[in-house]
């Protein structure tokens, strides 16, 4: 009998390298996405290693429509269905709005936005049929407030998995999105933030992110926010002002 197979963007680091841990421990095959596609090689091989499952790789920028087009169609094929589909790939914008470029700011909606939307697309075209499918799409507690155009962009990840996961359950196909705060991965560095100006008990570890999302999932949870302390944070947000809730901002890391 054949293995089911998860599809995870933004596979070789952080939440999607998680992702992939924990999916291959249950017995799923892997499609991994991501742009280097040395390191894509790399994960491929351990995950065959340890866990003794198939991991198909598929180096592709998703902001690239050329390469957001070969993700579609293993995404859309029938053959050898994706039961899990994981929209992980993202990064953030250390500038403010009106200093950074508009291709930037674009580049960032491209591949928070519309990957996620073709992606999602995709999908449902192979899981509706079905019947059976699931669709987790990582969004983050900023979210939940008025962050700039990251937040704006998660806000949108969080409403559209909402609606998508009260229309489709019935058709046998259930969509969460996961809301995480600060998560110990490259995230940050590699936005060069400064990690230090972050209290210690708002980080959360990734292992505990990804199983609280694929449990949750399970459960039918249409948005998973990881913790206690998040889940208080996010009602706080729901009753404070907008001018305290949008204050304050991550900062560049000194340069040498």
């Amino acid at each position: 009998m054949d293995r089911p197979c998860a599809l995870i963007t933004g596979a070789t680091a952080g939440l999607g390298a998680e992702f992939a841990n924990q999916l291959a421990a249950s017995g799923h095959d892997l499609v991994l996405v991501a742009r280097n596609a040395e390191r894509l090689k790399q994960r491929a091989v351990q995950l065959t290693e340890r866990y003794g499952v198939d991991v198909q790789v598929i180096p592709a920028d998703l902001t690239d429509p050329a390469g957001l087009a070969k993700v579609e169609a293993r995404v859309r094929a029938a053959e050898r269905p994706v039961s899990i589909l994981v929209n992980n790939a993202g990064y953030g914008l250390l500038g403010q709005f009106e200093r950074n470029s508009v291709e930037q700011e674009e580049h960032h909606l491209a591949l928070h936005v519309r990957a996620t939307l073709r992606l999602m697309h995709a999908a449902l075209q192979q899981m509706l049929p079905r019947r059976a499918g699931t669709i987790l799409n990582v969004a983050s507690v900023a979210g939940f407030t008025p962050r700039g155009s990251y937040g704006a962009a998660k806000a949108w990840v969080l409403s559209f998995s909402r609606w998508a996961n009260w229309y489709y359950k019935s058709r046998g196909v259930q969509v969460s999105a996961v809301a995480p705060g600060f998560v110990h991965t490259e995230f940050h560095s590699r936005m060069g933030a400064r990690k230090e100006q972050i209290p210690g008990f708002l980080w959360l570890d990734a292992p505990r992110v990804v199983r609280t999302a694929l449990d949750d999932a399970r459960r039918g949870k249409a948005v998973s926010v990881p913790s206690l302390r998040y889940k208080l944070i996010v009602a706080f947000t729901k009753m404070l002002p907008t001018s305290l809730v949008a204050a304050g901002s991550l900062t560049a890391r000194p340069t040498d």
